[in-house]
């Protein structure tokens, strides 16, 4: 039970996957609206005048002591619908560094918004990885762009910039880009015969074309487009003269039909499950587990402003890391539940008894309590949360720590066949196993602390698994010896008396008869 509860109390924060340790920074950038190409050519000389310091004098060059990380690599890419840069650093163990050396000048830029990371090596794309993807969706873009501007709000007063949280908008909260909405006016249409579905085909026809059929030249088939005059409108207000024919074959102006409309819109639309959505990627800091800032983001972001009040339709939700996390957890609780009915059930065969299998697994939370002191233990020194890989040597405990516990066991039950008593097999059996055991436990746990404490390339991945091997097997090794010899005895006594006869009263022997010299 000490065990048990030692191990809830202090366990980490989860995370879904260890990040590695890829040679590349990426950063994907919203720069403000209307920005055009000359504007992001400056943007990106800026950027390139700043970095200059930074890069290296060869490829192989590598920094020197305390000298900041080099940058082997630079790119800047603009395009109409996104801009994004990267670098590669000189020496593949300091990447990380970059990050900071290429954030300073690109948000300098006001308005400027993304974020610059270091790629997941289990990322499916570059931009992919550890983030979380508050989704605000609903019927209408005016009431979600407002709602997200005040969720943004919340975001970086929990999460600020300066600890290392990025925040992305995806698509922008501005809208920015110049739009001209044509919107139709239903009693005049009926008034001429025109339907909707005509003025908007008449409206297509004069400026991108309108396909009405797929033809066949010269054995390829080719789009068959009907398209307007292409000197027609040379300018937006133009589009209000379009001529549209009427039922009576008449010629009348698009603004006799509908309300000509100039306005600014957004550059692009997003939907998730069919509804307009606008997503604020979240990045939390490098020290901050994934557990912990959805936490945060439910109790301080969505919950405060779903009692602010949210227009009709607006929802919010978590996803991205958030449900991929959910899921892996729900599924490694039912394998780590599986690992002991099959340890269990082999043990319990084995040893033809349903009772000593339980009392081998005792060893279990033990070593449970053990892996979770490893894991505090190597958080004093790097940050260290508790994701899938480090909860796999949970998995690895259960069939390994067991076998410590299956040696006292099975040299007890060795000794009572041969006609030993309970307490003095239980004494030998500890005796003649716990150099076994601890010669075991040593070469484990010597081997696999190199992992834990000198770090080097892959150990990122594999140094939270290594800490709670080992520790799970240091403890364990230690409290085995105390737990299962007296578990042995309490059991082994109560079998003894279960199976003694009942006594039953005897006739008294008589006495032999005295006889006479």
């Amino acid at each position: 039970a000490a065990a048990v509860a030692g191990a809830w109390r202090f366990l980490p924060k989860l995370e879904y996957l260890p990040e590695g340790n890829r040679n590349l920074v990426f950063g994907i950038i919203i720069p403000p609206p209307g920005y055009n190409l000359a504007t992001m050519t400056e943007i990106a000389e800026s950027i390139e005048t700043a970095i200059k310091p930074h890069l290296a004098s060869g490829p192989d060059a590598a920094p020197a002591g305390d000298e900041a990380a080099k940058i082997k690599r630079f790119f800047f890419v603009a395009t109409r619908g996104s801009t994004f840069l990267g670098a590669q650093a000189s020496d593949p163990q300091r990447a990380g560094e970059l990050i900071p050396i290429l954030r300073e000048p690109v948000f300098r830029e006001p308005g400027t918004f993304g974020f610059i990371n270091q790629p997941s090596i289990f990322g499916r794309g570059i931009g992919a990885g550890r983030k979380v993807d508050l989704d605000i969706s609903g019927p209408e873009l005016e009431p979600i762009l407002g709602v997200a501007l005040r969720a943004m709000g919340k975001v970086v007063g929990v999460l600020p910039l300066e600890e290392g949280n990025q925040i992305r908008p995806n698509p922008g909260l501005e809208l920015g880009a110049p739009e001209v909405r044509v919107v139709p006016d239903r009693v005049r249409l009926a008034d001429n015969g025109v339907s909707v579905r005509e003025l908007g085909d008449t409206v297509d026809a004069f400026n991108d074309g309108l396909r009405v059929a797929e033809v066949t030249v010269g054995g390829a088939r080719i789009d068959l487009t009907l398209r307007g005059l292409q000197n027609g409108v040379s300018e937006t207000q133009g589009i209000a003269n379009l001529p549209v024919v009427t039922a009576s074959g008449r010629i009348i102006p698009t603004s006799s039909l509908a309300d000509v409309i100039m306005t600014t819109g957004p550059t692009e639309l997003r939907h998730v499950e069919r509804a307009r959505t606008v997503t604020l990627e979240i990045r939390p800091a490098p020290n901050m587990a994934l557990e912990v800032a959805l936490e945060v983001l439910r109790e301080q972001v969505i919950n405060v402003l779903q009692k602010e009040g949210l227009p009709g339709g607006v929802t919010l939700r978590l996803s991205g890391t958030a449900d991929q996390l959910n899921q892996t957890w729900n599924a490694m609780q039912l394998q780590l539940l599986l690992a002991l009915v099959i340890v269990y059930l082999v043990i319990a065969v084995l040893f033809e008894s349903f009772l000593y299998p339980l009392i081998i697994l005792l060893s279990v939370p033990v070593a449970a309590a053990g892996g979770v002191a490893g894991l505090v233990a190597l958080n004093t020194v790097t940050f260290q949360p508790l994701d899938m890989l480090t909860l796999l040597g949970f998995v690895i405990l259960i069939g390994i720590v067991v076998n410590n516990a299956i040696l006292l066991v099975h040299q007890t039950l060795h000794h009572l066949r041969e006609g030993q008593r309970p307490a003095d097999a239980i004494l030998l059996a500890t005796q003649y196993r716990v150099r076994p055991i601890f010669m075991s436990t040593l070469t484990s746990v010597f081997g696999m602390l190199p992992l834990v404490l000198f770090p080097g390339a892959g150990s990122e991945l594999y140094r939270g698994l290594g800490s709670v091997v080992v520790g799970g097997l240091a403890l364990s090794a230690v409290l085995t010896l105390v737990l299962i010899p007296p578990m042995m005895s309490m059991l082994l006594s109560s079998r003894r008396v279960q199976s003694r006869p009942l006594s039953r009263p005897s006739t008294p022997t008589p006495l032999p008869e005295a006889r006479s010299e």
